[in-house]
């Protein structure tokens, strides 16, 4: 479920809002224990993902690092790299 969760922080270009929401869903539903809320929690989970959403672009926004910004793709080439093993 959380295998979709990635690193957001030092790419180039900067990480997204979709992939911040993305991150957002995933986390609230791995600590949830479902993917689609009820009818009755729906508003609850709703705002859960929006408050993780901007807890998470603060964050990202206030890090700093003196290490060169990774790339997209080359973080998808280690990927498939350490699949292959």
């Amino acid at each position: 479920m959380c295998r979709s969760i990635h690193t957001l922080f030092n790419f180039e270009p900067p990480a997204t809002a979709d992939e911040v929401d993305a991150a957002a869903l995933q986390y609230v539903r791995k600590i949830a224990g479902f993917t689609r809320p009820s009818r009755a929690n729906e508003a609850a989970f709703a705002q859960a993902v929006e408050e993780v959403a901007a807890a998470t672009a603060r964050l990202v926004a206030s890090l700093t690092t003196g290490a060169t910004p990774r790339t997209r793709e080359a973080e998808r080439a280690r990927a498939q790299a350490r699949a292959r093993r």
